[in-house]
């Protein structure tokens, strides 16, 4: 009796330890905090990807001016659904001073550039092939955009799908003066 005692209290214990364990796992889990993409007012850093014609870019050519810098996948759906008013926006800033640069996470050429032809994009769209933007920006969930001002600082970042009047209104912030 005593025996079957000794191994109820010890089958308890290591119960009890095991819940434990798996409580505080779920939730150190649940409130850790989301790595930000990159600090507003910090220097964005620089990076130099080639388009789908071949063309180099590189972030720190662009000084003097804003950057439209969105992070997508084709198999994104909010990422699809924000091309074409980023598409209409870029038409419209490009010559204010507004670059739209698309940076395509890992996705094989053939890939992006049906999806580009699909959407009949004319802005930038340039792959990320090894992800050491996306790694540099901490770019987790997509869409993912980062407005950078005329000086090369972050101005803004924003996760998530965009809308037509978000894309204007945040292009306006990076416009030069």
């Amino acid at each position: 009796m005593e025996k079957k005692k000794k191994r109820l209290v010890i089958r308890t214990i290591i119960l009890a330890v095991l819940v434990l364990a798996i409580g505080y796992t779920v939730y150190g889990t649940a409130t850790k905090d989301k790595v930000e993409l990159l600090a507003v007012g910090s220097k964005a850093p620089d990076f130099t990807l080639v388009d789908l014609n071949g063309e180099k870019h590189k972030l720190s050519d662009y000084k003097g001016q804003g950057v439209f810098l969105n992070f997508w996948g084709t198999w994104c759906k909010p990422c699809e659904k924000e091309m074409p008013a980023m598409d209409r926006q870029y038409k419209v800033y490009k010559d204010q001073g507004v670059q739209t640069l698309a940076v395509n996470i890992a996705q094989t050429d053939f890939e992006v550039q049906n999806f580009v032809d699909r959407h009949e994009l004319t802005f930038p769209v340039v792959i990320d092939k090894t992800k050491s933007v996306m790694t540099a920006y901490n770019v987790g969930n997509l869409p993912a955009t980062l407005l950078i001002d005329p000086d090369g600082k972050v101005a803004k970042i924003v996760t998530g799908e965009l809308t037509e009047e978000k894309i204007a209104s945040y292009m306006e912030l990076v416009k030069p003066k």
